[in-house]
C-alpha cells in the first residue's frame, strides 16, 4: 500500500486507477477534475465544495448536512426550499440570524433553553455512552468542550480582547491545523459534571456580552493580532455573534441526533 505524507502531487494523473478504501486527510484538489469516477459509499468530511459543478451525475441515497447557498440542482436553486423547509419543522429556527441586540438575546435564550432540556435528556444515558462516538463524530461531551472551545475563540478573543481564553479541555474541530498554545486533547475524557462547569462559564460571558449589548457595538469591528486562534482584523463584531449562534444551534441538532441513536442502539 502506497503512502504519500508531505508531498507535493501537483498536476499528477491518475488514470484508471484504483483507489479503493483511500483515505485523504487534509488534501487540497482545488482545481481537479474527476471524470467516470466512482464515489458509491464515499465518506467526506470537513470539505468544501465552493464553485464545483457537477454534471451528469447520479445522487440517489445521498445524505448532505451543511452549509447550502446557491446550489443549483437541475436549474433550481435549492438552497431557500431547504431554508424554508427547516424553518418550518423547526420554527426558532428562523431566530437563528437576528439583526438586533434584542433579536441576540432572544436567540440566545432560545439556545440556553433547548441545551438544557438535551443536557437533562444526556444525564438518563451512562457517563460511558456520552463518551462513544457516533458514526465518526465527536461524541456528546467532546461536542461541549468544541462548543466551550468556540464560546472563548468568538466571544472571549475576538470580541473580549482575550488572547489567550482557552480552558485545557477546550475542543478545536477535528480539521484544524494546530496552533502552539492552544490545547487540543481529543482523546480526554472528563466527566459530563466536569466540562458543564466550564461550560456554565462561558455562557455567562455570553450573556454578559449580551445583556449589555447595543446596536452601535452590532456595526462595529473588532480586531485581535496576537499570536493564536482567530486572528482576524477588522472582524465584524455581529460576525462573532454569528459564528457562536450558528455552532450552538447546529451542534445541539447533532448531539440530540446522536443521543436518539444511541438510545436505540443505532450504531
Amino acid at each position: 500500500m502506497a503512502d504519500f505524507r508531505e508531498q507535493d502531487l501537483s498536476g499528477s494523473r491518475f488514470e484508471r486507477a484504483n483507489l479503493q478504501g483511500a483515505t485523504f486527510d487534509h488534501v487540497t484538489l482545488d482545481g481537479a477534475e474527476l471524470r467516470s469516477v466512482d464515489l458509491n459509499d464515499v465518506t467526506i468530511r470537513g470539505a468544501e465544495f465552493h464553485r464545483a459543478r457537477l454534471r451528469g451525475v447520479e445522487l440517489v441515497d445521498v445524505e448532505i448536512s451543511g452549509e447550502v447557498q446557491n446550489v443549483l440542482v437541475n436549474g433550481v436553486d435549492i438552497g431557500p426550499l431547504i431554508e424554508a423547509e427547516l424553518n418550518r419543522r423547526i420554527p426558532e429556527r428562523a431566530k437563528m440570524r437576528p439583526d438586533s441586540a434584542t433579536g441576540f438575546r432572544e436567540a440566545w435564550s432560545i439556545l440556553e433553553g433547548l441545551w438544557e432540556q438535551t443536557i437533562a435528556r444526556a444525564r438518563t444515558f451512562p457517563e460511558e455512552a456520552l463518551h462513544r462516538s457516533v458514526d465518526g463524530e465527536w461524541s456528546f461531551i467532546q461536542t461541549l468542550r468544541h462548543l466551550n472551545f468556540a464560546s472563548a475563540a468568538w466571544v472571549g478573543r475576538m470580541i473580549r480582547g482575550n488572547a489567550s481564553p482557552w480552558h485545557p479541555l477546550d475542543l478545536p474541530w477535528d480539521e484544524a491545523p494546530g496552533w502552539d498554545g492552544i490545547p487540543w486533547d481529543r482523546e480526554a475524557q472528563p466527566s459530563l459534571d466536569v466540562v458543564l462547569e466550564v461550560r456554565a462559564e462561558r455562557q455567562a460571558m455570553i450573556r454578559e456580552v449580551l445583556a449589555s449589548l447595543t446596536e452601535e457595538q452590532l456595526t462595529s469591528e473588532v480586531s485581535m493580532t496576537e499570536p493564536g486562534w482567530p486572528l482576524r482584523e477588522s472582524f465584524p463584531f455581529k460576525d462573532c455573534l454569528y459564528i457562536v449562534i450558528n455552532e450552538e444551534w447546529e451542534h445541539r441538532l447533532y448531539a440530540a441526533r446522536d443521543l436518539t441513536l444511541l438510545e436505540g442502539g443505532g450504531l
